[in-house]
């Protein structure tokens, strides 16, 4: 596992790379439900780039894409490291 996952009490959920101590190695959703839509406004085949559109950048693209992918509540698989590229396996693709 490369990321690890936290809900805090405020409602948010927090994407980590696994063992990172430093802010720009994790995102702060506003809560898991975030995070959901995040990956339901996702194409069925995505890269790190295409989550660009959500505001991510650098490094936290490939990390929240490594946490969809490794976390059980998502339909999502990786299916290249290079380009880093994930495929969700049984989800629908909602159009924004």
């Amino acid at each position: 596992m490369n990321t690890v996952g936290v809900h805090r009490p405020d409602g948010s959920y927090v994407v980590e790379r696994r063992g990172a101590d430093s802010s720009g190695n994790r995102k702060v959703f506003d809560s898991f439900d975030a995070l959901e839509r995040l990956c339901q406004r996702l194409p069925t085949e995505f890269t790190a780039d295409d989550l660009s559109a959500s505001g991510l950048t650098a490094g936290r693209r490939h990390m929240v894409l490594w946490h969809l992918a490794e976390h059980p509540a998502f339909d999502v698989s990786l299916a290249s490291r290079q380009p880093l590229t994930a495929e969700k396996t049984a989800t629908e693709v909602v159009e924004p």
